[in-house]
């Protein structure tokens, strides 16, 4: 609730402004994630997820006012939310009278499933920046650049089954390690961290008041899990990524 209520602001504070902003721009774009922390890597090595598994698309709304001819400042938000179903690696389930446990993935081993869980991460930067334009606004084609800092709020839960090898048993009868099988449901919701971007990209006029633009834009941030949502003892979840986007502009 509290992640869809900064939006709501932050959107009629854009609205707002838009009386005084001088292009209002559209985007449709690629978030690529980083992925360089440790529940990330945990994932990686024992789920079927692949970095590019949760590259997914991403929306963009933005306005900017102009300084002078070269500088403007822009407000923007951005959106991007990925959830995928994932099994274990080399495991099986089986259920017994103990519980559920999961065994390597041998041959002639009676399984009773397979098991799996629901990883699923959203961002949505709110960002302030400074935009140059050091050729100018008049051109074929405007090349710019730009950098600010921004507000990160972020969601990252995971539900099903977790295989906890902290707890290993052996099993003399079939002479291979088991582990127990717990239910997570572990929730981070609507938290926000701080954190940085850059970018660049250039606009190609239309029309007397319409453009298209492509960019690329590079996001800097990590957060910090509570100690008691099913995350505690990891450490900072990597926000950063790679954004590529198009876009549509009105000049006012």
């Amino acid at each position: 609730m509290k992640k869809y209520l900064i939006i709501f602001f932050t959107l009629m504070f854009m609205l707002t402004g838009l009386a005084f902003s001088d292009i209002v721009s559209f985007r449709v774009g690629y978030f690529i994630p980083r992925a360089q922390s440790d529940l990330w890597d945990i994932e990686f090595e024992n789920m079927d997820f692949t970095k590019s598994t949760f590259q997914n698309s991403s929306f963009s709304f933005a306005y900017e006012y102009f300084l002078t001819n070269e500088i403007s400042f822009q407000f923007s938000v951005d959106g991007y939310n990925k959830k995928k179903v994932g099994t274990y690696l080399d495991y099986v389930g089986y259920s017994d009278y103990d519980g559920d446990w999961a065994y390597p993935d041998i041959p002639d081993f009676e399984r009773d499933f397979y098991p799996s869980h629901v990883f699923s991460v959203s961002n949505t930067p709110v960002q302030v920046s400074l935009k140059l334009t050091p050729m100018g606004r008049s051109g074929k084609i405007i090349p710019y650049v730009g950098g600010g800092a921004g507000m990160y709020i972020w969601t990252v839960t995971m539900q099903g089954d977790m295989i906890f090898f902290k707890e290993g048993v052996w099993d003399s009868d079939n002479e291979v390690w088991k582990y127990p099988i717990y239910q997570v449901d572990a929730r981070e919701e609507s938290k926000i961290s701080f954190g940085f971007h850059a970018f660049g990209g250039f606009m190609v006029p239309l029309a007397n008041r319409i453009s298209i633009e492509a960019e690329f834009k590079y996001n800097i941030a990590k957060g910090s899990f509570s100690a008691d949502q099913g995350f505690e003892g990891f450490e900072n979840f990597d926000l950063t990524g790679y954004q590529i986007s198009i876009g549509l502009n009105y000049w006012f």
